[in-house]
């Protein structure tokens, strides 16, 4: 019987993972912010959907490299369908007479469907295809990382510059609006910055993880309540923490990686329920 892996046999062999675990806190914590917005409008589905356009442009890709001899990166498969997607959502549901949630629930089933069917036709790398669905360990390419690193950093100082319109579009558009915000260009900046920031995470890591980071970090903030600035900081720092913590648990009890950073990231959002339980009972 071997030993456990222990937090000395994870920093011996920090060169190897690095790089995972940088792209996962650093996506993490971006994801958790924008995730505030996406919890707010009550558009959970949004990164449902999206993460599994991301899976099925990176699929499409490989399907082209294989059967067609065409020479067409993954991350651009990614990106160009999750920003196809994110189109949709600018649309005005009410005209199509259908609602937002339904469809989200269409993009959702769609995407997911076609992955795997897509999947299914390319197993020379159906372990990819495994890694883009559930995460993986090692397999973070220096260029996704890096991708991850510029992406988030500018989306970080577009939305710290939009936050107070971005807030008010959210909670109350017909007031932001009245005050001569540009509404429809804020609505059109967020989802186009979800599209671009699930499509390089989930190249990256996987689609449950990045599913996780973009819902369950926000859902713990916004129950503990606050400012909404706090909200923010406090979603993208449990988002960064879900993916460091969830690398790290991992690594000593032999999980997979994506499991283990979504069930970090589902931790606080229980340990958020209880704190706020307590809150209300000592009232």
């Amino acid at each position: 019987m071997t030993d456990a892996p222990t937090l000395f046999d994870l920093w011996a062999s920090r060169d190897l993972f690095r790089d995972p675990i940088l792209a996962a806190t650093v996506a993490g914590a971006i994801l958790g912010w924008l995730g505030v917005y996406v919890v707010l409008r009550r558009m959970v589905f949004v990164a449902a959907a999206v993460s599994q356009a991301a899976a099925l442009g990176v699929a499409l890709a490989f399907y082209a490299q294989i059967h067609f001899s065409w020479q067409v990166s993954p991350v651009l498969g990614a990106v160009t369908l999750t920003l196809l997607v994110s189109g949709l959502f600018m649309l005005e549901p009410k005209r199509l007479r259908i609602t937002r949630e339904s469809l989200l629930g269409l993009a959702f089933v769609l995407a997911g469907g076609a992955a795997v069917a897509i999947g299914d036709r390319i197993s020379q790398e159906a372990h990819e295809i495994g890694a883009i669905l559930f995460g993986t360990a090692v397999l973070v390419r220096s260029s996704d990382l890096w991708l991850i690193l510029g992406l988030s950093a500018l989306l970080f100082v577009g939305h710290v510059f939009t936050t107070r319109g971005m807030v008010l579009a959210s909670f109350d558009p017909a007031a932001a609006k009245v005050q001569g915000l540009p509404v429809r260009w804020l609505d059109a900046f967020l989802f186009l910055s979800i599209g671009a920031m699930v499509a390089i995470a989930t190249r990256a890591l996987g689609a449950l993880p990045v599913f996780a980071f973009t819902v369950l970090p926000a859902m713990a903030a916004l129950a503990l309540g606050g400012r909404v600035t706090t909200v923010l900081l406090l979603s993208a720092l449990l988002g960064a923490a879900s993916g460091l913590l969830g690398y790290v648990v991992a690594f000593l009890r032999d999980l997979p990686v994506g499991a283990s950073q979504t069930i970090v990231a589902a931790s606080w959002v229980a340990v958020a329920l209880i704190i706020r339980l307590l809150i209300s009972k000592l009232r």
